[in-house]
């Protein structure tokens, strides 16, 4: 058997958990602290948009503690009780935050059908002034999040950031709406628009994160077309049993029987495949076992 997981990959893996650890803890301290201001102003001009948006900034930042948390212990190293280590902790926090993006949705919908049947006043002025200070913040934590985008925890944290920056601009333009026409139901009309984009974006990553803890083939990669693709290697007659699964937010993992022509020339295959692994779909952790060839039944060839 043959095996591809050298320490420089690993070092290099630690490095990316370590940089997002770090983005995602000082993204979570500024949107807790501005939360805090923007849930007294949406209480003091009385929006419900603001008082919706402090509630998604305050679970907000506890996804993205909950982000950092996941990155911090996906770092440890693999003990004989987790062979492959904690890197699956990821996964689960994504789909963990999708999950309770739902949540929040759901409880703002409910009060936002409440205000449209019943209007309330709302200080339009300063509404707005919070709602635009709300969304610098929130495009600030989501250009610093934007860099991680391939780890799919880093992605569960953004999109509770995204619903931040479109409760912003809702709130934001709720008030204008208001200051100009004086039409108070914009308030709440926004929110529940906010909440069905909300919505379909939380349903694609938990289903994607209960995809990847289900052992599913990762997004964007064919098991058909990873098996023609090694078969094509020079010296390999064919492949079977190939599986590929998700390890964590970033990485996947690829297992397969590989039939050759020659065990002579094992390494040197195997050094092809582990290169072609690497250059055109970036696993760089891949179990290969050679088998010499004889009459068997074969998936790839």
């Amino acid at each position: 058997m043959a095996e591809k997981h050298g320490p420089h990959r690993h070092a290099h893996h630690d490095h990316r958990h370590q940089a997002t650890g770090a983005t995602l803890k000082a993204a979570a301290a500024l949107t807790v602290g501005f939360a805090v201001i923007e849930a007294l102003g949406g209480w003091w001009t009385g929006s419900l948009a603001l008082v919706s948006d402090a509630g998604h900034m305050f679970t907000d930042g506890a996804a993205l503690g909950l982000g950092a948390l996941a990155a911090w212990v996906a770092r440890r190293p693999p003990s004989r009780r987790h062979s492959y280590g904690f890197g699956r902790v990821e996964v689960f926090a994504a789909a963990l935050n999708a999950a309770s993006m739902l949540v929040i949705v759901l409880l703002v919908a409910i009060e936002a059908f409440g205000r449209l049947k019943d209007p309330s006043e709302v200080d339009a002025e300063t509404a707005a002034v919070i709602a635009f200070l709300g969304l610098v913040v929130n495009l600030a934590v989501l250009r610093w999040l934007s860099p991680h985008s391939h780890d799919l925890n880093a992605r569960g944290a953004k999109l509770h950031v995204v619903g931040d920056v479109l409760g912003s601009v809702a709130a934001l333009a709720a008030a204008a709406i208001i200051a100009l026409t004086g039409w108070t139901r914009a308030d709440p009309a926004a929110s529940l628009v906010i909440c069905a984009l909300i919505t379909v974006s939380s349903v694609r990553l938990l289903r994607e994160g209960v995809h990847a803890l289900m052992e599913g083939v990762p997004h964007g990669l064919s098991v058909d077309e990873l098996g023609r693709e090694l078969a094509g290697v020079e010296g390999v007659v064919s492949v079977h049993d190939l599986h590929v699964w998700t390890l964590s937010g970033s990485r996947a993992a690829l297992s397969a029987h590989v039939v050759v022509g020659s065990m002579a020339h094992w390494e040197r295959t195997l050094r092809e495949l582990q290169r072609l692994l690497h250059e055109r779909y970036g696993i760089d952790h891949a179990t290969l076992q050679p088998e010499p060839q004889r009459q068997t039944l074969v998936r790839y060839r």
